[in-house]
Order: structure tokens, then C-alpha cells, then sequence
């Protein structure tokens, strides 16, 4: 047999791995400089707790989880003779792999409300599962990092998401455009446009403008049911790209100015702070999560031609559907697959990620080898990450070994050395090279760690 993987899924070498982790360190240490608490939740949720939160299409792209044991004993005859899938899952899956982080972390803070501290910050780095076509940073599985505060309706933590988005970026030596917007806009512009009732349908279309343009868009509209008076005044209003022509725009509409001024007081939290990335606000970010009520956020990359790389807002009461309502959070999630695919293409991954080993050691011989075995604890004991090659053969072929794991250093041992106990170090990178006792070896090893 063939071997293989799902599509849309992925092995990850070493070297993968160790970049991936650097990724995931640097988001998780500015996560955890804001004041942000890491928890974990389970790979499946029960399917009642997913669905109904990511809208219709949303829905469509949930893993199911097949019930144990003999799942069709108890299936719905008349779904299953009528080949209704939907009707059929009902009988046949109760649990489904998580879609996002979000909803399970609403459900999360409903179970454990009793044990937790309000407003509660936390951080989540872990796998979630969408059945959606493979291509280009888009996998069916695949990691997301997530921040969200829980238990205040204060804008401060909008505007702390906009610092962590752009300290997280710029540590990353990536150019950014951070986009942000309001539900409550977008529900004036609904208003605005006599459109309220179908307010999901239009942010469904909008959210994807970016994808197939205005001439799309306004297809789609028109196939939804909306009027060409309708689609004209939605076109207008999206059309407007500042606060104060958007305050205008919507004037006599309650819920949308009062969306232009939660996007005011974010910026005005942030005035006097010097951001390294752009910020824009942009009235045609739409986020399609039906849940999202208030402030929404999107990052783009700059330098690449690459979907979103990190999407979130605010959500008034997703904890309302799990039995606690009127529980206010915010949250961003950093999409780390993309963020992965930008730094290869731009080459961005420090050197430092590309070797798992500090230094290798090469014995010329069986007592030399020995040696160097016992040689490993003195430097693993100092912190060091050091591998000895796993037998003495040939020196030509321990070296392209060590230039294929692409190691910096390795210790040189033969019975010159164990004699005089000054030993080979090689710098894989420059060439140069010391003859150096064990304890001066390990000193050069701390110091080049440190730079």
C-alpha cells in the first residue's frame, strides 16, 4: 500500500517544526506580556455546541464524528432511505472536531464560570479542523493562535489587540496592514440601506470583496433578493473610507454611530502610541462569523499576495447560547499556517531555527568515541544541545552530516586530543577553528548561544 495523508493535512520535519515553534514562541510570549492565561480544550466538541455559531456556510464545513460502535443501528431510517445528509447526521454523529477556538472557549468559561476571575484574558495555541478546499494557505488542518478577554465591554482590550498585532509582526520582521471596523457600521449601513432584515446576506457578499470585486458582489446581492435601489445605496455607503463622511452617511441611525465612536475611542486609546505597523479603518471589513457584534479586525500582508492572516472582534453574547448571558469578550486569532507560508517565501526565519543540535562531536576512532560519549553529559548538563555522531567512521562522511543537519559547531576528537585534552571546535559556518579544553569549549558554546 501507498502511503499517504488526508488532503489538506501535513507532515512537518524537524526543521519545519522548529520554525513552526518559533512562531508559536514569539506570539505566546507577547500573549503572555499583555497578562494572558493559556488553556486547552478538547480536539471534538459535541456538535450542538458547533453548530449554529458560524453561520450556514460555516456549518457546511464542520467535521462530523461518526457515533461509536455500530453508528448506523440508530440511524434515522427515513433520512437514511431518502439519502438526506443532513437529516442523517443527526441520528449518526453527535460530536464534531472544533471549527475554531472561540466557541469552544465560550463554552469553556460556562463550565469553569465558578473558577474563574472576571474579566478573564486567556490564550490558546492549538489545531481546529475545517472541511474546506485545500489550496494555498488554506488546509483542513491547521493551527490557530488565540487571545480573547471575556467579562468587560471596555475598549481597552481592542486597542491592546492592535499592539499585540502589530509588537507580534514587527518581531516577526513582517509589514502589515492592520484593518479594523464595527458590526454596528455595517448594521447602520443595513439600516441606512432599508436592507436590515437581510443584514446576514449582506455581510456574507461583502465579506468577500476582496476576493471577486464589486461586479460579484452586486451579483450575488441581486441573486439574494435585493432591489437595485437597495444595491445602489449599499454600493454608496461602502464606497464612503473616512469616520467623519461615515458619521454623515449615517446620521439618524443609532446602532451605526454608535459603532463610529467605539472605533473612535479605540484609536483614541491608542493616540501617543507609536505603532510600527498601519492601521486603517476600513468599512468594507465584514468578518461573515455571525456571532461578532461589535469592533472587527483583519490583517493583510504586505509584501505577499496572501489571504487574511489574522481575524477577530467583538462578540456580545456567545456565552448567551451555553446558558450565561450578557457576558461580553474580544478576540483575535493569528493564522499561523499563513504566517508560516509568508516568512518561507520572504526567507524571514532566523538562522537559529535551522539547527535542532548546538554542536556535534566526531571521534576518529573506538576509544575516541567512548570519550566522546561520556564528553555529551558535561556539555547537556551545561544547557548545551550537543549529538555525537553514532559511530566513528569515516571523517569525510561524519562532516557532510553535520553540514546536512546544518549543526554551527562540532568538537573534533581523536587520540591527539584525549591526550592532551585539548579538543577540535569547528565553526560549520566560518571555517575557523580552536584547540580547546572541555570547560573553554563550553564557555565559547554559552557565548555564541547568547548573541
Amino acid at each position: 500500500m501507498k502511503p499517504s495523508i488526508p488532503k489538506g493535512t501535513r507532515d512537518f520535519t524537524p526543521i519545519e517544526v522548529a520554525r513552526r515553534q518559533y512562531i508559536f514562541s514569539t506570539i505566546k510570549d507577547i500573549f503572555e506580556r499583555f497578562g494572558f492565561q493559556p488553556i486547552e480544550t478538547p480536539v471534538m466538541e459535541n456538535l450542538s455546541t458547533l453548530t449554529g455559531k458560524y453561520g450556514e456556510e460555516g456549518d457546511k464545513l464542520l467535521f462530523k464524528v461518526l457515533n461509536n460502535g455500530d453508528f448506523l443501528a440508530k440511524a434515522d431510517p427515513a433520512a437514511l432511505a431518502a439519502k438526506d445528509s443532513n437529516g442523517l447526521v443527526r441520528s449518526i454523529a453527535r460530536r464534531g472536531l472544533r471549527y475554531d477556538l472561540t466557541v469552544p472557549f465560550a463554552r469553556f468559561v460556562v463550565m469553569h464560570r465558578n473558577e474563574l476571575n472576571f474579566p478573564f484574558k486567556r490564550y490558546q495555541i492549538q489545531p481546529v479542523w475545517r472541511a474546506d478546499r485545500p489550496q494555498k494557505g488554506r488546509y483542513q488542518e491547521f493551527y490557530q493562535c488565540d487571545v480573547d478577554a471575556i467579562g468587560s465591554r471596555s475598549l481597552i482590550y481592542e486597542a491592546e489587540y492592535v499592539q499585540i498585532i502589530d509588537q507580534v509582526f514587527t518581531k516577526l520582521d513582517l509589514s502589515v496592514k492592520i484593518l479594523i471596523n464595527n458590526r454596528k457600521i455595517l448594521t447602520g449601513i443595513a439600516e441606512k440601506a432599508a436592507v436590515l432584515e437581510k443584514m446576514t446576506d449582506m455581510t456574507v457578499a461583502i465579506d468577500k470583496l476582496q476576493k471577486i470585486g464589486w461586479d460579484e458582489v452586486n451579483a450575488i446581492l441581486e441573486r439574494q433578493g435585493f432591489s437595485p435601489e437597495s444595491i445602489d445605496a449599499i454600493n454608496a455607503l461602502f464606497q464612503v473610507t473616512s469616520l467623519d463622511e461615515l458619521e454623515n452617511a449615517l446620521a439618524g441611525s443609532e446602532v451605526g454611530e454608535q459603532g463610529i465612536q467605539e472605533v473612535r475611542q479605540v484609536f483614541s486609546y491608542l493616540d501617543g502610541y507609536h505603532l510600527k505597523q498601519e492601521l486603517k479603518f476600513d468599512t468594507t471589513l465584514a468578518r461573515g462569523l455571525d456571532y461578532y457584534t461589535g469592533c472587527i479586525f483583519e490583517v493583510q500582508s504586505l509584501e505577499t499576495k496572501m489571504g487574511s492572516i489574522l481575524g477577530g472582534g467583538r462578540y456580545d453574547d456567545l456565552t448567551g447560547v451555553f446558558g450565561m448571558p450578557d457576558t461580553s469578550g474580544v478576540g483575535i486569532s493569528f493564522g499561523v499556517e499563513r504566517i508560516y507560508d509568508i516568512l518561507m517565501e520572504l526567507d524571514r526565519f532566523p538562522d537559529s531555527n535551522v539547527a535542532n543540535v548546538d554542536v556535534l562531536l566526531i571521534a576518529f576512532d573506538a576509544s575516541s568515541h567512548l570519550a566522546a560519549f561520556k564528553m555529551l553529559s558535561a556539555l547537556r548538563s551545561q544547557h548545551i544541545k550537543a549529538d555525537l555522531y553514532p559511530e566513528p567512521t569515516k571523517m569525510k562522511k561524519q562532516m557532510r552530516y553535520a553540514d546536512n543537519i546544518s549543526v554551527p559547531f562540532v568538537i573534533l576528537i581523536g587520540s591527539e586530543e584525549l591526550e592532551s585534552e585539548a579538543y577540535t571546535l569547528k565553526d560549520m559556518r566560518s571555517g575557523q577553528q580552536w584547540s580547546l579544553s572541555l570547560t573553554s569549549i563550553i564557555d565559547k558554546l554559552q557565548s555564541a548561544g547568547e548573541q
